[in-house]
């Protein structure tokens, strides 16, 4: 058997060498093919395909998207229900501004929507605490602003870093920070504000603390007969993104559309800061904002003002180009969430931000686009 094999592979051999020979005469031994370089290699060019898929084409589709939300035109009637606002810096209350300052203000507010001054009376202390010197020109500021705007009311603004990303900030999982919240915001009231506006940052969506901190809050303000609002995070654009962002980040810059309702039913006004959205473009920004107006009103009572927050400032960093978040863009986009949504809402509103940042150009098209 042994002999008998090694003969057959020997004829074997020598046939395939003969047929080799005969194919090969008159012509060059055949050389070995060049190995392609790595990126001209089927694996890479699918691999690279299947990048772009997963990559590329959701944000074209996202990008598509946003801008077919700025087309059409707005609904006749969805301008200003005269509960607007404007956050204003805090040297309207340690003493750096004059009664001719406030003469000025109260004729720029005039023959406009704006009801409602968020001013800087903070920030609060980590611990939860606002010690007076704050404040020292609150009471004349709130005389004087009543002497030439009747009918406008004067919100502490008040707010401060949380710890929920690093240890440096205030806790609100802490009872006895929430406390001192609140015996802050009874301390300012008394000091003759018309309302309590919180903007507490970064604040994760689903808080307990934050919504606990808020019942208390709505019971103190309730009693004397005065607002309470906040200044809220913008809604998942996508469904749970803000726990993917989370999840990658550790900065879940989104709340659930859920919790923004939850939040919404604890106080008297929501604003929200609809601006720093990263947007390279005016229609995209403009598109946006349509879909944070829409989701917003999804979810807020007929009870609460909704305010959408409109850019009076110029920075340019990577959650903000000037060039596309503008005013203009900022109004089409909500004049157009609203007639698409609720266009009949009758508590609602946008918030400027911010006074001491603003120009010329956006109070006009403030005025134009919203107000006439």
């Amino acid at each position: 058997m042994a002999m008998s094999t090694e003969n057959e592979h020997e004829n074997e051999q020598g046939q395939g060498q003969g047929q080799g020979q005969g194919r090969g005469q008159g012509q060059e031994q055949e050389q070995p093919r060049a190995r392609r370089p790595w990126w001209r290699r089927r694996w890479f060019r699918w691999t690279v395909a299947g990048l772009v898929c997963v990559l590329v084409v959701p944000v074209l589709a996202a990008a598509l998207a946003l801008r077919l939300n700025y087309t059409g035109d707005p609904a006749e009637g969805t301008r200003t229900r005269n509960r607007d606002a404007v956050w204003l810096g805090h040297a309207w209350v340690d003493g750096r501004k004059t009664d001719q300052d406030v003469t000025a203000l109260a004729g720029r507010l005039r023959a406009t929507g704006i009801r409602d001054l968020y001013v800087h009376a903070g920030p609060l202390e980590h611990d939860g605490t606002l010690p007076g010197s704050s404040y020292p020109a609150a009471r004349a500021f709130l005389e004087a602003v009543h002497r030439a705007a009747p009918g406008i009311r004067v919100q502490a603004w008040l707010g401060d870093k949380l710890a929920s990303e690093s240890p440096d900030g205030l806790r609100l999982d802490r009872a006895a920070t929430r406390a001192a919240v609140v015996r802050s915001t009874r301390e300012i009231l008394a000091a003759g504000f018309d309302g309590a506006h919180f903007d507490l940052e970064p604040l994760h969506s689903g808080d307990e603390n934050y919504l606990d901190l808020l019942d208390t809050l709505h019971r103190v303000t309730k009693a004397r007969g005065v607002p309470l609002s906040v200044a809220a995070h913008q809604i998942d654009p996508l469904p749970a993104l803000h726990s993917l962002a989370g999840a990658l980040t550790g900065h879940p810059k989104w709340w659930s559309q859920e919790y923004f309702g939850q939040v919404a039913r604890r106080v008297d006004q929501i604003a929200v800061m609809s601006y720093d959205t990263g947007m390279p473009l005016e229609s995209l920004y403009g598109g946006y904002v349509a879909q944070q107006t829409s989701l917003a009103l999804e979810v807020t009572p007929p009870t609460t003002d909704l305010l959408m927050g409109l850019p009076f400032f110029h920075e340019n960093d990577i959650g903000h180009h000037a060039g596309a978040e503008t005013v203009p863009a900022a109004v089409r986009g909500v004049r157009l969430g609203l007639s698409r949504t609720d266009a009949d809402r009758a508590r609602f509103g946008v918030a400027l931000y911010v006074d001491f940042a603003a120009t010329e150009a956006d109070w006009t098209a403030y005025r134009e686009d919203w107000v006439e």
